[in-house]
């Protein structure tokens, strides 16, 4: 078979959905086709399956890129309440659980549900399992061939998204359509990922799998206060996934253990007000038990809390407040929320998302250099971009 539309979409996730029904409400004729055996299925896993759909406090301090003005256009004219306001319309219960962040109450199926019927509205087709072979531009715009045969669109949207979650059905494509026309290509790497432990650093905290504490991780000046959560292999929860976007191999990473405390001036208090308990018992009111156990056993002097003199005392708050945390490594993009770098936005329209270099070509969601936070930004810069490039294809 073949087809002739007015906007052709490789992708049916995020991004490549939102586009797809925002162009075809403006009357293009539009085509999505997705090599997976069903759509959206990032948006169904996210979330622990009731999908984190926006931030109500997203701004473009919330994500990194090599040019950070880029998503600024974009995010200015898609807000979140122009998201909810979707949301609402389709009669789906939602909450927010923490820090602006928006859940459905029952299931992320929802807000698949809610694209898929929007874009049915707009008069959008829709195809998965169709695998991309090849793409040529011609003079009259975009030729597709695919398992299922010949697409011919004047307009190209790649909305792939990047590397991560390889079982979802993740690929390079995007990075390869990018490369094929000319577009640079920032490293790749994955980000909001748990972090790997390797030798003494690993055998020391192996046993603790499972145990969770607040800590404010970190790195390379940026901070994150959330849980940690200590893993077989290594070290995860969200201020680690959060952190991980800025640590790379080699980096100083630092543990503030009593996130709501001034370690040095609750030490001195601990030791005024109860001296003669063992300093691991005192931790212990602060943090989980078997956590301040292995602090005192590895790290910190293992006796009474009186018994500490002034350098012990110093050096004890220092280590509690700043504790280096030696990583190895990542989980990879196996677990990987995202994938940080991608097709350079220099060459990109930040008003459009359209190339540069190619007219009729654009790029929308995780292929590009932008990397949101934990939390709902980066479906946030999915329907904003995907609106962007839906309005102007």
């Amino acid at each position: 078979m073949s087809g002739v539309c007015d906007v052709l979409v490789i992708g049916a996730g995020a991004a490549g959905l939102m586009s797809a029904l925002t162009a075809g409400r403006r009357g293009r004729r539009v085509q999505v086709i997705e090599h997976a055996n069903k759509v959206g299925k990032k948006i169904l896993m996210s979330g622990g399956g009731r999908c984190n759909f926006t931030n109500t406090g997203t701004t473009p301090g919330n994500f990194l890129s090599a040019n950070p003005h880029f998503c600024k256009s974009a995010l200015a004219r898609y807000r979140p309440g122009d998201f909810v306001e979707m949301v609402e319309r389709h009669g789906i219960a939602y909450h927010e659980k923490e820090l602006g962040q928006l859940f459905c109450d029952i299931s992320s199926k929802q807000i698949v549900r809610m694209l898929l019927d929007e874009c049915q509205a707009a008069g959008v087709q829709i195809r998965s399992q169709c695998a991309v072979l090849g793409v040529e531009r011609n003079s009259d715009g975009f030729e597709v061939n695919t398992a299922e045969g010949r697409f011919r669109a004047a307009s190209l949207i790649v909305a792939t998204g990047g590397l991560s979650i390889p079982s979802l059905g993740a690929t390079g494509l995007g990075y390869e359509l990018a490369r094929q026309f000319g577009h640079e290509l920032l490293p790749t790497r994955a980000g909001l990922v748990p972090l790997t432990l390797s030798g003494k650093h690993q055998e020391r905290l192996q046993d603790l799998s499972g145990l969770a504490l607040p800590v404010e991780a970190r790195c390379n000046g940026a901070r994150f206060r959330n849980f940690m959560l200590v893993t077989h292999r290594g070290i995860s929860g969200p201020a680690i996934l959060q952190i991980s976007s800025y640590w790379q191999p080699g980096d100083d990473l630092r543990l503030d253990l009593l996130p709501d405390h001034d370690a040095d001036a609750w030490l001195r208090e601990q030791k005024r007000l109860r001296g003669a308990a063992e300093l691991r018992t005192v931790l212990s009111e602060a943090m989980p038990r078997r956590f301040a156990q292995r602090l005192c056993e590895v790290w910190l002097p293992d006796k009474p809390v009186r018994q500490l003199d002034e350098p012990q005392l110093r050096a004890a708050a220092e280590l509690l407040g700043n504790w280096p945390l030696v990583a190895s490594g990542t989980e990879g993009y196996r677990t990987a929320e995202i994938t940080l770098g991608g097709v350079d936005t220099d060459q990109v329209s930040s008003a459009t998302m359209e190339s540069r270099r190619v007219p009729g070509l654009y790029f929308v969601g995780e292929v590009l250099d932008v990397t949101g936070w934990l939390g709902g930004y980066n479906f946030q810069w999915a329907w904003a971009s995907g609106h962007a490039a839906g309005m102007a294809a």
